[in-house]
């Protein structure tokens, strides 16, 4: 068989095993945020207070979920995945070993009680602009 025929049917085959499901193996009806390569998906998502997000990775790489110490409003609770307490402490672990990672088919979530723009971002893919906002309405 010469080596474009091979490769076709390789390409073909994989392709047909793979159409139709996402990398990370998650439904969309299993969280409100999906991560792609680097982006959230929708990258701003909007919630009553006292409501839960879920985030789903269903992509192929780590992602985490951290927020901007100064992207929230005052009186909310921080959150990070890995249970960071503030943004230095979320970097730091995954400088240090990948800690908040959320791997491909895993999913974090958040309550958010605060009304407000909750900011928030990617620490491995930030500069890839991977950021988002949950808005939370009264």
């Amino acid at each position: 068989m010469d080596r474009r025929a091979y490769l076709a049917t390789v390409g073909a085959a994989v392709t047909a095993a793979v159409a139709g499901c996402p990398d990370g193996g998650l439904s969309e009806s299993e969280f409100d945020v999906g991560m792609s390569a680097n982006a959230f998906l929708p990258d701003t998502y909007e919630v009553d207070i006292g409501d839960t997000v879920v985030w789903g990775n269903n992509g192929s790489r780590g992602h985490t979920v951290t927020a901007y110490d100064g992207g929230i409003p005052a009186d909310a609770a921080f959150f990070a995945s890995g249970g960071y307490d503030d943004t230095a402490a979320a970097r730091d672990a995954w400088a240090n070993g990948g800690g908040g990672t959320i791997r491909a088919g895993e999913t974090y979530e958040h309550t958010f009680d605060t009304p407000g723009d909750h900011r928030y971002f990617c620490i491995p893919h930030e500069r890839d602009g991977m950021t988002g906002v949950v808005a939370v309405k009264e």
